[in-house]
C-alpha cells in the first residue's frame, strides 16, 4: 500500500513545479491587434499593444522614399500588385520609424485593415512556418525584419531567398516582406569578395551574393542629411509637440547637440528633441 505521507509530499512538489513553470503562450489571432511579435520557438504570435512609432508626417528629409513606401504598401492593402520592400542606407535616418509610420498611416484611413508583424534577424529561419501560418487569412500583413544582414559565416540567405520568391509556393497574396540594412546587398564586402576569390567563376559567385538583395522589387535609399534637413526635421518635432523655445536658442543648441555627437540624422534630431522638452518641462505626445 501506499504511504499516505509520501503521495502528499509528491502532490506539493508536483503544484509547486506547475507555479515555477511559465504559463503556456497563446497563439493571438491575425484579427486581435494591430502589430505582433513573432516567436520562433513556440511558434506564435505575442500582440504589441503600443506600437513606438512617430507620425507620418514628422518624417522629413525622406519625402521621395516615403511616398514610394505608402504608394506601395496602399496598393498591397487593396489587393493590387506590390512589391517587398529593401530600405538601405545611412543609420538614424529613419528606415524602420518609416515603416512603422506606413503602416500607422494606413490604418489611420482603413482601421484594422493592415497588420505589422516584426520577425527578428535571428529568427528568419523560422520564416517559412510563419508563412504557413498566415497564408489563407484574409488579414493583409506586413513582415518587418530591422536591421537584416548576413556575416561571411551565415547561409540563412540562401532559405531566404527561397521564401521571398523562388519556394514552390511563393508569398502568400495576403503578405509583404520589409526589411531594413545598413547594407544595400544585405551582406558585408568581405563576405562577397571571399565567395568572388573562392569560385571558379567570380562573377557568378557575385551574382550569387547578391540575388538576395535582388528579390526585394523596391529599393529605397537613405543618405545622410545637410543641416538645413536636420534643422527641418528638429523644426517638425518643436511643433508638433509645442515645445516652448525661441528659434536663435533652438538653432543653437541644435548645433551645439551635433557637434557632440558628430553627425546628423533623424535619430539624432529626434535625440536633441528630447532633451530639450526634457530641459524646457514639456511632455512629449505618445500616439
Amino acid at each position: 500500500m501506499s504511504d499516505p505521507n509520501t503521495e502528499a509530499l509528491l502532490l506539493r512538489i508536483a503544484e509547486a513545479l506547475e507555479r515555477l513553470a511559465p504559463p503556456e503562450r497563446v497563439d493571438a489571432p491575425l484579427d486581435s491587434a494591430d502589430a505582433f511579435v513573432w516567436h520562433a520557438e513556440g511558434e506564435y504570435l505575442e500582440p504589441v499593444r503600443h506600437i513606438n512609432r512617430v507620425d507620418l508626417g514628422l518624417l522629413q528629409g525622406i519625402e521621395q522614399v516615403r511616398d514610394l513606401l505608402h504608394e506601395n504598401t496602399r496598393r498591397f492593402v487593396a489587393g493590387l500588385s506590390a512589391n517587398n520592400a529593401l530600405l538601405w542606407g545611412a543609420r538614424g535616418m529613419g528606415k524602420s520609424s518609416l515603416i512603422k509610420a506606413v503602416h500607422g498611416a494606413i490604418n489611420k484611413g482603413q482601421p484594422g485593415s493592415l497588420a505589422l508583424i516584426e520577425i527578428h534577424r535571428e529568427e528568419i529561419p523560422s520564416l517559412p512556418q510563419l508563412l504557413v501560418k498566415l497564408r489563407g487569412h484574409e488579414r493583409r500583413a506586413i513582415l518587418f525584419c530591422d536591421d537584416l544582414s548576413f556575416d561571411s559565416d551565415d547561409t540563412t540567405y540562401k532559405s531566404l531567398k527561397a521564401v521571398l520568391e523562388g519556394g514552390i509556393e511563393g508569398r502568400p497574396a495576403n503578405t509583404i516582406f520589409y526589411a531594413t540594412s545598413n547594407r544595400r546587398h544585405l551582406m558585408a564586402r568581405d563576405m562577397i569578395e571571399n565567395e568572388q576569390s573562392t569560385a571558379i567563376h567570380p562573377s557568378e559567385a557575385v551574382e550569387e551574393a547578391v540575388s538576395l538583395s535582388d528579390r526585394f522589387g523596391l529599393w529605397l535609399g537613405f543618405h545622410t542629411c545637410d543641416q538645413q534637413t536636420y534643422f527641418a526635421m528638429i523644426q517638425g518635432y518643436v511643433d508638433y509637440h509645442g515645445i516652448d523655445v525661441s528659434p536663435e536658442e533652438l538653432k543653437a543648441a541644435a548645433i551645439e547637440w551635433t557637434m557632440t555627437r558628430g553627425a546628423r540624422s533623424g535619430r539624432v534630431a529626434w535625440q536633441f528633441v528630447q532633451d530639450l522638452a526634457g530641459r524646457k518641462g514639456t511632455v512629449l505626445k505618445s500616439e
